[in-house]
Order: structure tokens, then sequence, then C-alpha cells
């Protein structure tokens, strides 16, 4: 067996389902379950219909590189999306199989497996368990930056010259999970300048960018680098259509950036398997291509949060995020494990604890006295999910 296994920990919710263990909620309520970030809006039917459409190509062996039409798609949206990028279609589009399994196997080609550990990977801390597996299996060490209030974004200050001089890969995630932070042009030119300083290569995982509020489009990596001139030398982007477009089943998203760590990324993909079947390019195309459902989906999450955060902000400190569909809740106590517990046992209501998603470091866990609480349920479900919380813990 690979020893690095070994080095794994539990998913969060493998954690949460051990820490209920013997724990039951009331009989007679149906379980509202907003710990898991998995969408429940309905797909889209410009999507199933290309899918459905397809389906006599299940008979053709797919290429890694993906169908010209969807890369094309791809770019296009890209350039829609974030004013004016422009993007090579055949070097700098690379379809993938949603960004969890391209996220971590990007790190196998960036990272030097003959490194003996000396490699380091970057993290925000909270974070998305999959960096840390990633970061492990190809060898390396990981190093956490704590996010903490007000902005919730990553301190990179907590990490050392020493640390940066080995970092081969830095991770982040804007639209933040779990707070639905969002980096904005100055973070991005600060950590750019750190990329400089150290070489680093950055994974921008952008998975949440369609879900934002009053028309604040959350700005991009590749944007961010285009806007200062820089390109995308050392980045690639991260996106997925499982949030955008409600099919997280689909599996399918695309990666984008620097030429040169694609051409390795399709290298590494050809021999690893993971070429998208033609239907699910063909259901992709018509995803990308249309944005009247990706509208549809913001009005409801913003009906959502209109309606939740102002009930919670009764008895909880609690801001709407910048984007994501997340509520980064403060609790009372400062023990999001108890809160959790009393929210399953007393209402049958279920969200994650935030040390879940955190590492302890010398600072503490930033996670710590905060809960994830995903709004995927029906507004109703949510807003009595809400209401239930504010009579439980009355300020």
């Amino acid at each position: 067996m690979n020893p690095l296994l070994n080095q794994l920990q539990p998913y969060p919710f493998a954690r949460l389902r051990e820490a209920m263990q013997g724990l039951d909620a009331p009989a007679g309520i149906t379980p509202v379950p907003l710990h898991i970030g998995e969408p429940k809006h309905a797909t889209p039917k410009v999507i199933t219909d290309a899918l459905t459409a397809s389906l006599s190509e299940l008979e053709k062996y797919p290429l890694s590189a993906g169908l010209p039409e969807l890369r094309q798609s791809c770019a296009d949206w890209a350039a829609r999306r974030y004013d004016g990028l422009q993007l090579n279609p055949d070097t700098e589009i690379l379809p993938v199989l949603g960004s969890r399994e391209a996220l971590f196997a990007f790190a196998q080609v960036v990272l030097d497996p003959t490194s003996d550990g000396k490699d380091i990977v970057v993290s925000p801390n909270p974070f998305y368990q999959i960096y840390e597996g990633a970061a492990l299996l190809g060898g390396a060490k990981i190093r956490f930056a704590d996010c903490h209030a007000p902005d919730f974004l990553p301190d990179w200050s907590q990490i050392d010259a020493e640390t940066w001089q080995r970092t081969k890969l830095v991770f982040v995630c804007s639209p933040n999970n779990p707070s639905g932070s969002v980096m904005q042009l100055e973070h991005w030119a600060a950590l750019f300048a750190l990329q400089d300083r150290y070489g680093f290569v950055i994974a921008s995982d952008e998975c949440y960018s369609e879900i934002y509020f009053s028309g604040n489009k959350p700005i991009g990596g590749l944007q961010a680098a285009a806007e200062l001139g820089r390109g995308n030398k050392g980045i690639v982007m991260f996106t997925s259509l499982s949030k955008r477009s409600n099919v997280p089943g689909l599996r399918s998203g695309f990666a984008a950036g620097d030429a040169a760590l694609l051409k390795a990324f399709l290298l590494y993909r050809t021999y690893h398997g993971s070429a998208m079947s033609v239907p699910v390019q063909r259901a992709s195309i018509a995803a990308w291509n249309d944005e009247t459902h990706v509208a549809e989906n913001r009005r409801l999450y913003q009906e959502k949060f209109d309606k939740v955060v102002p009930i919670l902000q009764q008895a909880f400190d609690v801001q709407m995020p910048d984007a994501s569909f997340y509520i980064w809740l403060k609790v009372p106590d400062g023990d999001d494990l108890a809160f959790a517990k009393t929210l399953w046992q007393k209402a049958a209501i279920q969200v994650l604890p935030g040390r879940f998603l955190a590492r302890d470091t010398e600072h503490g866990n930033a996670g710590a006295g905060y809960v994830r609480i995903a709004l995927v349920a029906g507004a109703a479900e949510c807003v009595q999910a809400a209401e239930t919380m504010v009579a439980l813990y009355p300020r």
C-alpha cells in the first residue's frame, strides 16, 4: 500500500457522522440538510436536452483534450464573463471532470515526488480538503494561511520566507469555501508579488464564481492577472458547472491558463484516463453557452439569502457573504460542535462545524467557533431553519 495514504484525514462529513453517533433528532421531524454544499435547484432543460440528444455518441472514445467545440465554448464564456479575457482554446483551455478531480490531479503535475517532502503546498485555512490530499499524496508538505474576520481571506504573512522558498504550489479559493469571501484586485496583486519573488504556481479554485449577489461579479485570477498586465504564466484557474448550472452529477468543468502547465496537465490526464464522455461534452457546451438558467439560479439564492440573513442577525453575528451559497455563522458560545449537536438533537437541522474544515496551527483552529450553513434547501425550509435557530439561541 502507498504509505502516503496513512497521512490522509477523514473528510469533514465523516467526522460529523462520527461526532453525531448516538445522537437522535426529534421523532417526526424531517431533517433539514444544510451541511453539504450539494445544489438542489432543478437541472436546466437546456442541459438535459443536449445530453439526451447526444447519447448515440457514447459509442465514441473521447479525447482527453475534449472536443474543439467545447474548448471554444469555454473560451467564449471566459471572454464574456471576465471582461474580454482572451484564452486560446487549443492551448489554454482543458476540459476536466469537475474541479475536484482536476485540482487534485494538477498538484501531481506540479509537485516533485522525488523531493522527499521538501516541496511545500500552501493552502487557506479553513479549506477544501482536496487541497491537503493532493499535497500529501504528491509527496509534499502542506502549510496553512489562516482566514480570520473581518475579511476571511488568507493571511499570507503567516508563511515565513524559508517556507515560501520551498513552496511549489499555492491553492486559492475565491469565492471562498466556507466563508464566501472574495479576493479583490489588491489581494491578487499581493499574491502575485509573492509569486514573482518565490516562483510558485497558483491554482485558483473558482467553482463558486457564478453565485454572487446584487450584480457584484467576483474577479477571477486570470482576469486579475490580465488587468495587472502580467499574462497567465504560472496561473491555472479551475471552474465547474456543478454550482453554476446545478449539475454536480455531470462532472464537468475546465481548467484554463498557463499553456505550458496545461500541456503537462494534458499529458498527465492522457495517462490518467480522465477523458469526458462526448454526451457530457455536448451538454457542457449547451451549459456554457446559456446564461438564462444561471441568472435564474442566482435569483433563487438571492431570495434565500435576503430572507434568511436578517432572521439570523436577530441572534447571531453573521453577514451576507460576498458570493457562494454559504453562510459562515459565528456561534454564540464559541463551541461549533456543541452548536451543531444542539441543532440536530432539538430540531433535526444539520450544519457543519467549522473546526472540521480547518486544521490546528500554532495560531489555533481558524474554523473553530463557526459553522457553515449551505442554503441549498428550498426557501421555506431555509427560513424555517433560521427561525428555529433564533428561537433556540435568543440574543
